[in-house]
Parts: C-alpha cells; structure tokens; sequence
C-alpha cells in the first residue's frame, strides 16, 4: 500500500454577507439547560465559533467532493461569522484524513467533510482502519449526494450503456477506466458494474482526479465512473460522453442522461453522500449550531442551485438520521463488496 504524504493544498473560505441574506430564524433555538447538558457555559455556546473552523477534507483540492464542500461552506461562514479553513489531507482513499479529525480535540474548531468511503464501505477494504467511524464521530448531517455517472472518451463507438457493455465483452480488459484509488466511489462503481454485467474492465487507480484527467483525453484510460464535477469539464468539451447515471433519477444537471436503470439495469445504483462530522465528545450545543447552520445554508436557493449544477442532489440528514444511515451503508456495502470479491487491504 503506498504511503500518502499531506497535501499543500490549503485555502480559506472566508466570510462574506455578498449574496447571502442569512434567515436566523432558521436556526434552532438552544435554552440555557441544552448548553450546560452539553459541558458549555451559556455563553461559550452563545460566542460559538469565536475563531476560523477547521474543516478537514480527506481528498484532494479540486475533487468533485471538496467542490461542492466549500460552496457549501461559503455560505456557513457568510452566517457565524467566521472563516472555515478548508485543510485537504488526501491519501489511503480518506482514511488520512479521517483520521486526523478523529483524533482532534472536540472543541468544534475541527470538523471533517467526509463521504460513503471512509464512512462506510472502507469498513470492508481495511484490515485495519485508523478510526471507527460510528465510534469515534459526533455526526452533525448529511447535505448532498452526488451519483456516479458513466463516461467514455468520446472517440470511441458505444452510445449507449448496453453498446458499451457490448464493447467491452468484445475487448475484456482492454478497455481501462481511471478513479481516485482502491476503494473510492469510483472504484466500486466500477467493480459493482462487471460484476453485474459479466465484463471485464482494467481498473487504473490515480491520486487525484488531475492526474487521470489528461490520460483520459488522450485515450488511454478511456473509461470513467465519476462524480459529475470530476468530468463536467470534459463533458462540456466534447471529450467524454456520458452514457448513464448511477441513480433512481436523472441528474438536473444532465437531463438528456438516462438512468441505468431506464437503460435496463435496475439494481445498478452508486454514489457518493457527503456528510458532516465532529470528533465524538463534541457538545451537543456545537452540534446543534452547526447543523442549524448546515441546512440554512443548504436550503439556500443559490446554494442548491450550484450543488445541481455541479451535480450534486441536496440532502440534508440531521445527526440521528445521519448515523443510522452510516450504518445501513456500512452493511449494504459489506454485501456488494464481498460479491464482487474485492479483498481487504
């Protein structure tokens, strides 16, 4: 397994009033006995966040998940107050950076944004891993979810998803599909799609998507499960063509995209959701705040409207929801990944 070092890549999402008119009465409302049951003083939790937040993301800048994390954030930090610093610590398909915020202190001044990998499906792709994800988070809510779309370089024949099956039995594994490592979306996208189409890919793990961006224009890794802000650009081009989403409806984003499902594939489903957390121990207060926050910021319409363009689906989990969730999709991903026989590292 190669070593990880942290990324270089660290920006500020600072606060800004431009465009946001922040709706208080939105937030939820905490009495004095909510902040002492949660080890505050009253007035701590009322001054929360006094400083910049850290927002741990464990991919890399530029990602499809770090894209729509910070859109989001813009506008949380219009309403505290405060900057968010984003702090990007890819490696290990997130276990890194996961693990750095777990083990933070659970102050509310470090926070992580994190997805179904580390928060679900590594769960059965590590022998070890460096965190619990239901043990060692406070989860604050699930704000988006972005399904895995099909593309292909567009220089090559399939138009259609059973065209591209089609292909691909008549060149097993010749044909090489790129994703951000062992373990990402991406990958069990991909792996997910053999498995129930009975063809044979090569898998191409990058370490970031900027990496497998140029391989894929030149033809070399022709092939893609990707989060729509990874291939938009190319989409937009011309280079790739998308011939199928991986969810029960289509994308706003890609109207004219069927469904795998409305091509024939009923069972096939993948994405990624994306969630906030606090190391476990934070006080329910900060919880609290932060989520209120969340879903203001979620519900705003130029907010939505940027996650639908990037492709992202809004929506929003609050803590309990989020948790119970965490679990199904650590057992739902257990199954897929013991059938398509992927061993843990």
């Amino acid at each position: 397994m190669p070593r990880f070092g942290r990324s270089n890549f660290t920006d500020i999402t600072a606060p800004t009033a431009e465009g946001f008119r922040p709706d208080r009465r939105s937030l939820l409302s905490l009495g004095a006995g909510a902040f002492l049951a949660a080890g505050l003083r009253p007035a701590q939790a009322q001054d929360y966040p006094a400083r910049p937040i850290q927002m741990l993301v464990p991919f890399a800048g530029g990602s499809a998940s770090d894209v729509i994390t910070r859109i989001l954030l813009n506008r949380m930090s219009a309403s505290v107050g405060q900057a968010f610093v984003v702090d990007n610590r890819p490696g290990a398909g997130g276990n890194i950076g996961t693990a750095a915020a777990a083990h933070a202190a659970p102050d509310g001044y470090t926070l992580l944004m994190s997805t179904s990998g580390p928060l679900a499906a590594n769960k059965s792709l590590y022998k070890e891993l460096p965190y619990d994800p239901l043990k060692d988070f406070a989860p604050i809510g699930l704000f988006a979810t972005l399904p895995n779309v099909i593309v292909i370089n567009s220089r090559l024949p399939p138009k259609s998803l059973p065209e591209l099956i089609d292909y691909a039995k008549a060149h097993p594994r010749e044909l090489n599909y790129g994703t951000v490592g062992v373990g990402s979306s991406q990958h069990l996208a991909a792996a997910y799609f053999e498995q129930l189409t009975g063809t044979e890919l090569t898998h191409v793990p990058y370490r970031n998507i900027a990496a497998y961006t140029p391989d894929f224009i030149a033809g070399q890794v022709p092939l893609g499960f990707q989060l729509l802000p990874n291939v938009i650009g190319l989409i937009k081009s011309g280079d790739a063509r998308p011939l199928a989403v991986a969810s029960d409806k289509r994308l706003t984003a890609l109207p004219d995209v069927p469904t795998a499902a409305e091509a024939g594939f009923k069972d096939y489903e993948s994405a990624a959701w994306l969630a906030l957390l606090a190391p476990a121990g934070t006080g329910k207060a900060v919880i609290d705040k932060l989520f209120a926050t969340m879903v203001e910021a979620a519900n705003d319409p130029k907010v939505r409207a940027l996650f639908v363009e990037q492709g992202a689906e809004p929506l929003v989990m609050d803590s309990q929801a989020l948790k119970g969730f965490m679990t199904a999709e650590t057992t739902k991903w257990a199954g897929i990944i013991k059938r398509i026989g992927i061993e843990p590292m």
